[in-house]
């Protein structure tokens, strides 16, 4: 096997890393359910989601973690360079019935650790002008390609 030499990520406070855009529709909320097998029904009958509560119908949240970090895996260009990920749900995400509702997400590097060779990522995550995740953070890898136990290459 070939060791593949890893390439430093050229990352500084505040620079921003990604925006992304996600339309969620009740299309988006089934096809999350039947791939995840979270069928409960706040997440597609109306009268479930507000008898719980609710505004209506929400998107499920993994739904939401998921598509908050998706600008930044593209960003980094590797998956595995996330070491860690994590948010607070603070708002759902009311799905209409008919149409969609957008979720934008913008990834801003937050600090950075030369000696961990990580970087914490802020991202925020909105609907409109309200904030769906809090602390919405990942440390990730400054150097692209290094495995995460920091050995570069197999033997």
């Amino acid at each position: 096997m070939t060791a593949t030499p890893a390439t430093p990520l050229d990352l500084s406070v505040g620079q921003e890393l990604a925006r992304t855009r996600h339309e969620i529709s009740r299309d988006t909320l089934v096809r999350y359910a039947g791939a995840s097998g979270d069928f409960n029904p706040i997440h597609y009958n109306d009268t479930a989601a507000t008898d719980a509560g609710l505004p209506g119908v929400i998107a499920h949240g993994m739904l939401t973690m998921g598509a908050a970090v998706t600008g930044l895996l593209d960003a980094v260009g590797d998956p595995t360079a996330v070491r860690a990920y994590s948010v607070r749900f603070t708002n759902p995400v009311p799905v209409p019935a008919t149409g969609h509702v957008v979720l934008e997400t913008v990834a801003v590097v937050g600090a950075i650790d030369e000696s961990a060779g990580t970087a914490r990522v802020d991202i925020t995550a909105q609907v409109d002008d309200t904030k769906v995740l809090g602390r919405a953070r990942a440390t990730i890898a400054t150097t692209a390609g290094a495995p995460a136990d920091g050995q570069v290459g197999a033997a």
